[in-house]
C-alpha cells in the first residue's frame, strides 16, 4: 500500500490498479478539486483506500462484487443482507492494509 496521501494513492491506482482510475480523478474533480474545505477529504481518502486495497487482490475483489451481485437478486431480505454483511466484512478487512504492506 502507498502513503496515505491523494497523490500517493493515485499514482498506486495508475500503476496497479489502472481500472479504477477515470472513477477515481471523476471523483476527486467533483468533489474535492475545486473544493475551499478539506472536511471531505478524509471520506473520500477512505473510500478509495478500500477501493484500491480490495482491487489489488483480484480474487477477493471478485468474491466481494460476486456477493454483492448475488445480493441484488437476492428475493429474500435476510439472504440478501447476509449477503451484503460478508461483502462488507471483506471491504472492511482490505481496508485495514496500512502504508508498506
Amino acid at each position: 500500500m502507498p502513503e496515505r496521501t491523494p497523490k500517493a494513492l493515485r499514482a498506486a491506482i495508475a500503476q496497479h490498479a489502472p481500472q479504477l482510475l477515470v472513477d477515481f480523478d471523476r471523483h476527486w474533480r467533483r468533489d474535492i478539486a475545486d473544493a475551499y474545505d478539506l472536511a471531505p477529504v478524509p471520506a473520500f481518502m477512505a473510500r478509495w483506500w478500500s477501493e484500491y486495497a480490495l482491487a489489488r487482490d483480484p480474487r477477493l475483489e471478485a468474491k466481494a462484487h460476486a456477493l454483492e451481485d448475488e445480493a441484488a437478486q437476492e428475493p429474500d431480505y435476510a439472504r440478501a443482507k447476509t449477503l451484503i454483511e460478508e461483502a462488507g466484512r471483506i471491504r472492511r478487512t482490505a481496508a485495514k492494509a496500512e502504508p508498506g504492506q
